[in-house]
């Protein structure tokens, strides 16, 4: 009796293994909003923000998702690429170029394992885009590991929909496996006329608009049913600024919905930062690093 419980547990742990290994989407859609509290969500009328509430009824979502500290954009744009904390990943500054702490493992190409690297160790054949405004994020996120990265000339004013262009036409022409789509105007609006106001709001139905021409690339490209979409953001901000240990600033949203994703509504558990890497990875059937600290929700997906 005791053999055959043996037996059978055994099995189960390399049946479990093979599911954590397996695909649930063909696709992943990462946009990254810079500077979006999850406070605004709560605040903004849900009316002029129709794409963002629709993804959420659809799917899953929760508003306590935390940020790494410090509450700034490399550290945490670090963090959701690279599955760890600030104190594995090593970098400590708003605009960190290279860790201000040596990594505690580097990959190949010298730099703390990304989800766009173990993709691309693991699935050679995979298609990786990353689209950004900000230049920050060219140092964060593996650039010999993927197959483009745009950034966006010049400042955002001039092109204020031209990351969005660049986006569906990366979907529409070439179905990326992984494309993070990294949007800095938020952030912007909330240094300069200050977070939770009207400005700030009024920028964020914009982006919600923003949104809604990605879902629709995603249909036009007949790649819904096996796309994941995650919409989630750094950090927050109060005032004019963040980087403090405020909820205003560390409190994020995370979406999840479309493709395999159930419509579960409000996460329950807790969420950090260095979560996001690894829901995708799951998504994507990807083994995470062993130097991640972060998990993946399985019961999300069906």
């Amino acid at each position: 009796m005791r053999k055959c419980l043996l037996l059978a547990l055994t099995a189960l742990v390399f049946v479990s293994a093979a599911l954590a290994g397996t695909p649930k989407a063909k696709h992943v859609v990462l946009i990254g909003l810079d500077g979006w509290g999850a406070y605004s969500l709560r605040k903004a009328d849900p009316a002029t923000l129709p794409n963002l509430r629709g993804l959420m009824e659809r799917g899953a979502w929760t508003l306590k998702d935390r940020s790494v500290l410090p509450s700034s954009s490399a550290i945490n744009w670090a963090s959701m690429f690279m599955g760890t904390p600030t104190e594995i990943h090593g970098y400590t500054t708003w605009g960190s170029k290279t860790p201000e702490i040596k990594p505690n493992v580097v990959n190949e190409h010298g730099m703390a394992p990304t989800v766009f690297s173990e993709l691309r160790r693991q699935r050679p054949e995979a298609r990786i885009e990353v689209i950004a405004e900000w230049d920050g994020i060219g140092h964060l996120i593996d650039r010999k590991a993927v197959d483009s990265f745009f950034l966006i000339p010049g400042k955002y004013e001039e092109h204020p929909e031209m990351i969005i262009d660049k986006a569906v036409e990366a979907i529409e022409q070439r179905k990326p496996t992984l494309l993070a789509v990294c949007v800095d105007q938020l952030d912007h609006v909330g240094h300069g006329q200050g977070h939770d106001t009207p400005a700030y709001y009024a920028h964020l139905a914009k982006v919600d608009g923003y949104v809604g021409r990605i879902l629709k690339a995603i249909d036009k490209a007949g790649i819904a049913e096996d796309t994941v979409v995650i919409v989630t953001a750094d950090h927050g901000g109060v005032k004019k600024g963040h980087g403090g240990k405020s909820l205003e600033e560390m409190e994020i949203p995370f979406v999840i919905a479309g493709g395999p994703v159930k419509r579960t509504g409000e996460i329950t558990e807790s969420m950090m930062q260095y979560d996001c890497a690894a829901m995708i990875a799951y998504a994507l059937g990807v083994e995470p690093h062993p130097v991640w600290r972060g998990r993946p929700i399985p019961r999300l997906f069906k």
